[in-house]
This record gives C-alpha cells, sequence and structure tokens, in this order.
C-alpha cells in the first residue's frame, strides 16, 4: 500500500514538534518512502509549514479540542495542525484539504478519530474569522514565535520586531555561490536560465545568484562538477569580511557543514584549517570540499581548547561562527523556534565567550579576526565582542558597511529580510602590531 503524505507528514510533525527531532532528518528519512515527485512536494511543504506555524495552529487546537491529543494521540494532533495548515497557509481546496485530513487517520492507523478530526476542522471553518482574530491579537500566535523569542526581539530591535518575524514566515529565495575557480558567475547564471530557472545574479554580492523558489539542486546544471553551492548572501559576507589573501594561513574555527571554509578557498589560494568539535558533522565539510574540488585541513577538536589541535603556528584570519541561537534563520530553519529555550543564550554565551577568548591568541599581529552568528540578539553578539575587546588591550575594531542591514554598538546586524537574506551578526577585529 502506497504511504499517505498526509500521514507521514503528521507523523514527522510529532516528532518535530513534541519530540525535539530536526526537520532536515525528518525530511530526509521520509521523502524517499514516496515514488511520486507530487507526493514528495507535498510531504515537504506540510512539513516545513507545519513546523513554521506550529506555534500558531497548536494554540488554536487548545480552544478547539474539549481534551488534548498530544499526549496520547500526537500524531492525530500534529495532523489537525496540518489540516489547518492546508486550509490557511497552503489554501488548498477547503473540501479536498478537510477530505484528505480526514482520510489520514485510516492511514494512521486511528479510523475511530476520523469523525473527531472532521468535525473539528468543520467547527474551524464555521468560525474561522472569530479564531484567527484571537490568535492574531498576541505576537508570538500572530507570527508563530515562542514568547521568550518574540519578547527578545521587542527588546532589542523594538523598531524591527514585527517586520523581523513576519519574514521569518516568508519563503526565501534560493541562494546560490558561484565557484570563481570553476568558471565564469555570468555564464552559470546563463547555463541556469537555458535550463528554465530564473536565475540572476545578486546586485552586489561578487559570487551570489539567486533564484526566486526553491528546486533540487542536484539537478541543476554544473552542480556535479562543483560550479556552485548552496549558501545565503548573509552567510557569503563573511568571505568578503575576513578578506584572505595568497598565502595565507586561515583558521575556520567552527567549519560544519563547510560553506564559509570552501569560499574562503574559492576566493585565495590559502592554507586553510577546517576546525569542528562535532565528529558527527565533520564528514559534511569534506564532502563540500571534495565536490567543490577544494583542499583544506580539517581537523575535529574543540575551538575553545587550542592546546588539543594547535600547532603553535599563527594565523593570518580568523573566522568564528560562533555556535548560537540560530535565531536569524528561522525562515530556513523553521524548527529552530521549536526546539530552542529562553535558557540555552545565557549557556551559549559562556561558549561564545570560551571560543574567541581561546582563539585570540592565535592570531598573528596585524592579523584579522570576524566574529560571526546568525543570531538576532544583542546578547550572542555586540556583548560578546565587547568584553574581548576591554580584556585585550591589542584588539582594535576595523569598521565596516554593508549595503543592507544596520550598524551594531560593534560590528554590522542583518536582520532577517534586510536585502531579502537570512539575519547574521558580524564584528571585524585586528590585532595590533
Amino acid at each position: 500500500m502506497k504511504p499517505d503524505a498526509r500521514a507521514l507528514a503528521a507523523s514527522g510533525l510529532a516528532e518535530i514538534a513534541l519530540r525535539g527531532a530536526s526537520l532536515r532528518e525528518v525530511m530526509e528519512r521520509s521523502a524517499p518512502r514516496l515514488p511520486d515527485p507530487r507526493d514528495r512536494a507535498l510531504l515537504m511543504a506540510l512539513l516545513s509549514e507545519g513546523a513554521r506555524w506550529w506555534l500558531r495552529y497548536d494554540a488554536a487546537l487548545d480552544e478547539l479540542l474539549a481534551r488534548p491529543l498530544k499526549r496520547k494521540e500526537p500524531a492525530i494532533h500534529a495532523l489537525l495542525v496540518l489540516g489547518l495548515v492546508q486550509l490557511e497557509v497552503l489554501e488548498l481546496e477547503d473540501y479536498a484539504a478537510v477530505a484528505a485530513t480526514v482520510e489520514a487517520t485510516r492511514a494512521l492507523k486511528r479510523p475511530a478519530l476520523a469523525g473527531l478530526v472532521n468535525a473539528v476542522l468543520r467547527r474551524w471553518q464555521r468560525e474561522r474569522g472569530d479564531r484567527l482574530a484571537g490568535l492574531d491579537a498576541q505576537p508570538a500566535t500572530r507570527h508563530a514565535h515562542p514568547d521568550w523569542l518574540a519578547a527578545a526581539l521587542a527588546t532589542d530591535w523594538p523598531a524591527q520586531a514585527e517586520a523581523v518575524m513576519a519574514a521569518d514566515n516568508r519563503e526565501p529565495p534560493l541562494m546560490l555561490r558561484a565557484n570563481h575557480r570553476h568558471g565564469d558567475r555570468d555564464a552559470l547564471v546563463a547555463a541556469l536560465r537555458d535550463a528554465g530557472q530564473a536565475a540572476g545574479a545578486h546586485p552586489w554580492l561578487a559570487d551570489g545568484i539567486v533564484l526566486p523558489h526553491s528546486t533540487d539542486v542536484t539537478r541543476l546544471p554544473g552542480f556535479a562538477e562543483g560550479a556552485f553551492a548552496v549558501q545565503d548572501g548573509a552567510a557569503q559576507v563573511a568571505a568578503d569580511l575576513v578578506d584572505a589573501r595568497d598565502g595565507q594561513r586561515v583558521l575556520d574555527a567552527c567549519a560544519a557543514p563547510g560553506g564559509k571554509a570552501c569560499h574562503l578557498l574559492e576566493r585565495a589560494g590559502v592554507e586553510l584549517t577546517a576546525l569542528e568539535m562535532d565528529g558527527h558533522r565533520a564528514p559534511r565539510i569534506r564532502q563540500n570540499l571534495e565536490r567543490l574540488q577544494l583542499s583544506a585541513k580539517l581537523i575535529v577538536g574543540d575551538a575553545g581548547d587550542p592546546s588539543s589541535w594547535w600547532d603553535n603556528r599563527p594565523f593570518d584570519r580568523i573566522l568564528i561562527d560562533a555556535p548560537c541561537s540560530a535565531s536569524g534563520v528561522l525562515r530556513r530553519r523553521p524548527d529552530v523556534r521549536l526546539h530552542r529555550r529562553a535558557r540555552d543564550i545565557a549557556a551559549l554565551g559562556v561558549q561564545q565567550r570560551r571560543i574567541l577568548h581561546a582563539l585570540w591568541p592565535l592570531l598573528a599581529p596585524g592579523g584579522r579576526l570576524v566574529y560571526a552568528t546568525c543570531s538576532l540578539l544583542r546578547a550572542e553578539n555586540e556583548a560578546v565582542v565587547t568584553e574581548l575587546l576591554a580584556a585585550q588591550a591589542d584588539a582594535e575594531v576595523v569598521p565596516f558597511d554593508l549595503p543592507v542591514g544596520q550598524r551594531a554598538a560593534v560590528g554590522w546586524q542583518l536582520l532577517p529580510g534586510d536585502g531579502d537574506l537570512d539575519g547574521m551578526y558580524y564584528a571585524v577585529l585586528r590585532k595590533r602590531p
């Protein structure tokens, strides 16, 4: 019997929202079970939008259900969330969305609950206006962000918080990074257009290519040959700020999955060390290096403990893409909003400070260190850098401007949607000779 895409999505979404599973892992495990590309596309849309809008429609179910289902019937609860997502987000035909969702209860081997699923979705349709108004009354349910994050954004970015949360819920463009060691960006754009893609060169990122919608990149011309990599434009800024030159010794201190390390190697003939603490993630760095026909020294080690891996030779450039809350990339990783907690920020801050202070002594005099996060929270960004500046008399800020975003107390902040990019923070420091 062919698997039901909605039932498969409901089981997967329950894992993501209620058991902390990764959206990416659930997708990779579930998609191969559906041989029809249309079913796979529906599965991916349901999982992505279900994770993105869980906090909104899970709250709606609290009012629509007389008795909660989350503990006893997690997949059915997730199926109801997906029923509302189909009606309100994917905007499928009402009859088809309701009927197919009810049918999925049978695929989940819960036929006795088919009547309940039908009744809840029909009640939503009857009371839709009032229900939506109630959800829209609070920022957390209006934009499907956890309360703590909505409050943190309102504190750190009061004028931009609403726009940031709205941007988190819009489909981002697909952004590629042309590999200059393979060929010309304009030629790659032309090849993509010839293949039917609405590709265009990014207006100010030297290697960026923009496609309006996601697609199977493995089928695009040049993928197998290493002509490009997938990388959001906000992350592509890192190579510009590192400004590596031929012959320099460079450290990418938190390297997985390897996008920034590969970009640095594409830009200059450097001796690059790609350091990654998580041994399970390190193979992805190697895979990306091999596909793009690049070479680096790959080390599994703790950036906060250089004594375990450093060879006592200073680096001319250091890039620290520090572990962080990922609060700037919710539009691409919607499950983060379900998994991150307010208490995580303090623990991440300890780790960020530990790494930054441990690596500063490894920088050669006159060298440049770029501290980056994909966070929007000041506690993870300028607060961390400011402490280093206070502690290190030989550290100075290198000022810079970007065409989009805003200046922070130290460094520069890109907010989600600025130039249609992800949220990223950057600070550039120089060690005085």
